[in-house]
């Protein structure tokens, strides 16, 4: 699904010229739950930038399915984010002034779909995540175990072909992090690719593959055993 080929990402200032990715050969194939570590400032979320499409490589090649976009403009990383890319952020990203029902329902406002399909996706989504008794709701007044499995069910509503997780459990305590990633591990399961970085062993193990970042570079990668197609 994903191939980078010697991937790298500098960034530079008049003084300073710092090398955030150094020659990343990276492969996830379709199916995959693969976890990313590392210490910080390892260049853990440059790489799900770039994965991600939110920025472009300095050099090298990436692949995603069928297509090279490494080289996409703005506009184009924008459009095929849309329609292939869910989000899950560390901080949720919800928008607080919007309830649960338009939180998750704004991608699809986005892909121009009818309003009576979303309802009914909005709603068939929230209730297979555990917060469709929820939807009126607006995110302060939620756990923050729940306002987690909105940004998920946001995530997903434009049925992506991959979800980049970034720290998804960083704010949350131990029971509703378990919470969020036996739910990553469950959508995993049913056929969802995710990439997910974080700072846990014990959850980075949920994962079928671990990849370790050292300044820019995979350091090595560990097989988990948990594959599932």
């Amino acid at each position: 699904m994903i191939k980078t080929e010697a991937l790298s990402k500098v960034f530079r200032t008049e003084d300073v010229e710092t090398t955030a990715l150094n020659q990343i050969d990276l492969n996830i194939e379709q199916g995959e739950f693969v976890s990313i570590m590392g210490p910080s400032g390892c260049g853990k979320s440059t790489l799900m930038n770039v994965l991600g499409l939110l920025d472009n490589p300095s050099s090298g090649k990436y692949h995603f399915l069928d297509s090279e976009v490494s080289g996409y403009n703005e506009r184009e990383r924008a459009d095929f984010r849309k329609a292939n890319i869910g989000f899950v952020f560390q901080s949720f990203n919800l928008i607080e002034e919007l309830s649960v029902f338009e939180n998750v329902e704004l991608p699809l406002i986005y892909q121009g779909v009818p309003a009576s399909e979303r309802k009914e996706r909005v709603m068939k989504m929230l209730e297979k995540m555990g917060v469709g008794h929820r939807h009126s709701h607006f995110p302060q007044q939620l756990s923050g175990g729940q306002q987690q499995r909105v940004a998920v069910s946001r995530a997903l509503i434009t049925d992506p072909k991959i979800v980049l997780a970034d720290e998804p459990t960083g704010n949350l305590d131990s029971h509703h992090g378990d919470e969020v990633m036996n739910l990553l591990k469950d959508l995993n399961q049913q056929g969802t690719t995710i990439v997910m970085v974080t700072h846990s062993p014990a959850y980075a193990a949920y994962g079928n593959r671990t990849v370790n970042l050292f300044d820019g570079k995979i350091a090595d990668e560990t097989l988990n055993g948990n594959f599932h197609v």
